[in-house]
């Protein structure tokens, strides 16, 4: 299920995570490595044309990890032990986007985004599939949890 389909289910969930996910440019990535290892990494996320995207360099080992197991969580980076602007989970699968069109879309975005683009078409674009999502929101002194999955 891609990102509008999502928010299309559940709105309010929806905004949140694309609040919080798009707050510091920055998301962290979790991948499987070839051994079964799991892998960390930062990457730019990008909402876009009804997706999650996620651009990566080109043959980078997290791309190289997704282009051979395409199971992935992405995570809005935390910044304090205290985690008051909470957490939000993506539970998917990455898909490689190889459409010329959709990735020179995707540039284009990009570039108007953060006023930079891939200056050659050696790169990795993945736009993820969401199975499920949870968020985790301070509210007082307790976590309030909520979960949502594709039907």
């Amino acid at each position: 299920m891609n990102w509008q389909e999502f928010a299309q289910q559940d709105p309010k969930l929806a905004a949140l995570g694309q609040e919080r996910l798009d707050k510091n440019g920055l998301v962290i990535v979790g991948t499987l490595r070839k051994n079964g290892w799991p892998r960390i990494s930062p990457v730019e996320p990008l909402f876009f044309n009804g997706q999650l995207y996620l651009g990566m360099m080109w043959r980078s080992q997290k791309a190289l990890d997704l282009l051979r197991d395409p199971r992935c969580t992405i995570l809005n980076a935390v910044s304090d032990r205290n985690g008051l602007e909470g957490e939000f989970k993506v539970y998917g699968r990455a898909f490689d986007i190889t459409n010329p069109g959709e990735r020179q879309k995707y540039v284009e975005a990009l570039f108007e985004k953060i006023g930079f683009q891939p200056n050659d078409h050696e790169f990795h674009c993945f736009a993820i599939d969401i199975e499920s999502v949870a968020a985790n929101t301070l509210v007082g002194e307790e976590f309030q949890n909520q979960v949502w999955k594709a039907r």
